[in-house]
C-alpha cells in the first residue's frame, strides 16, 4: 500500500529480534562505505513517516531493528559496509516521500509501492516485497460474510490517502460508492468502527495484524487476486541517485542468500487463510 500496521505471527522474543539486528549489522560481504553517494558523509540517512506502523516497525521505533523493514534497512546498510551505529533514521511523511524534488535521506523505506506514475518523479530499487491487498471488516458488517469481488460492489470502502490500496479497491472492485479518503489508517480504523464504512483496504500483513491485535471483532473478508504485474515495495531514492545501484546488488545478495526471506518469514510469517476474492 501503503502505508499500515501490526501481526500476532511476528510476535517474537526480544532477544531473537536483537540477534537478526546484530546479524544485519555483521554479516559478511558488505562493501565499504567510502565513495557512496551520501545526504551525509559516514552515515546511512534512512526515512520512513511516523508513526511507523507494525509489521513494519515495532513500537515505533525504527532504529531499534525490530519489524520487516526496520531489519530489510539494516540488513542492506550491512550490505552497503554500515554498522548500526552509523545508520541514522529521519522522519518523512508518505505522501510527500515522493513528490519530486532533493531529498534530505539516502532511501526510504516505508510500504511504497513501485509505480508508473511514481516513477516520474523518483528512483525506486528492485522490489522488496510482493504486495496483496485485502478488505478488512467488522465481523457483524453486512460484507463479513462476501466471497466474491462482485459481492462487494455496493460496500462503502475507506483507505489511507495516496496508497495503492485505494487504487486496487477502485480498479478490482470498482465500487458503486467512491471510496472514502483518510488521512491516515487510525482514521480509517475509527470510521469503520463508528459505521461510516463497512471496511478498510490494506495491504495483507498490515490485514492480519488490524484483525489479530487492533481491531476487535474484526476479520480479513479475502485478498484482491493478482492482476498483471504483482505490486511490489521498493526503497525510494531522489531521481537520478547513483546508489539506486549499489542498494539493488545488495538486495540481490540478500535475496540470493536466503536472508531476505529470513527476515520475511520472521516479521511477516505466514499469510495463508485469507481466502482471494473472485
Amino acid at each position: 500500500m501503503p502505508r499500515p500496521r501490526r501481526l500476532p505471527v511476528l510476535a517474537l522474543a526480544a532477544a531473537a529480534l536483537l540477534a537478526l539486528a546484530s546479524c544485519a549489522g555483521s554479516s559478511g560481504g558488505g562493501s565499504s562505505p567510502d565513495g557512496l553517494h551520501l545526504v551525509k558523509s559516514g552515515q546511512l540517512t534512512v526515512a520512513t513517516d511516523s508513526p511507523a506502523y507494525a509489521p513494519w516497525f515495532s513500537d515505533g521505533k525504527p532504529a531499534n531493528g525490530k519489524g520487516f523493514e526496520s531489519a530489510v534497512a539494516y540488513a542492506v546498510a550491512a550490505k552497503l559496509g554500515f554498522t548500526p551505529d552509523k545508520v541514522h533514521w529521519v522522519t518523512e511523511p508518505f505522501t510527500s516521500s515522493f513528490a519530486p524534488g532533493p531529498k534530505k535521506f539516502d532511501f526510504d523505506i516505508n510500504e511504497i509501492s513501485i509505480t508508473p506514475q511514481r516513477q516520474q518523479a523518483v528512483d525506486f530499487s528492485t522490489g522488496y516485497y510482493d504486495v496483496s491487498q485485502a478488505v478488512v471488516a467488522l465481523k457483524s458488517s453486512r460484507i463479513a460474510n462476501v466471497t466474491t469481488l462482485a459481492g462487494l460492489k455496493g460496500a462503502k470502502f475507506g483507505a489511507p490517502v495516496g496508497t495503492t490500496s485505494l487504487d486496487a479497491v477502485t480498479r478490482q472492485v470498482a465500487p458503486v460508492q467512491q471510496p472514502a479518503v483518510f488521512n491516515d489508517l487510525n482514521d480509517a480504523k475509527t470510521a469503520m468502527e463508528n459505521g461510516p464504512i463497512d471496511g478498510i483496504v490494506v495491504d495483507l500483513p498490515t490485514a492480519f495484524q488490524l484483525t489479530s491485535a487492533e481491531i476487535p471483532d474484526s476479520l480479513i473478508v479475502g485478498q484482491f487476486p493478482t492482476v498483471g504485474t504483482p505490486e511490489q515495495f521498493g526503497l525510494l531514492f531522489e531521481k537520478g541517485n547513483p546508489l539506486v545501484g549499489k542498494v539493488n546488488d545488495a538486495l540481490a545478495q540478500l535475496t540470493s542468500s536466503g536472508e531476505l526471506r529470513r527476515i520475511t518469514e520472521q516479521w511477516l510469517g505466514s499469510q495463508a487463510g485469507a481466502p482471494v476474492l473472485r
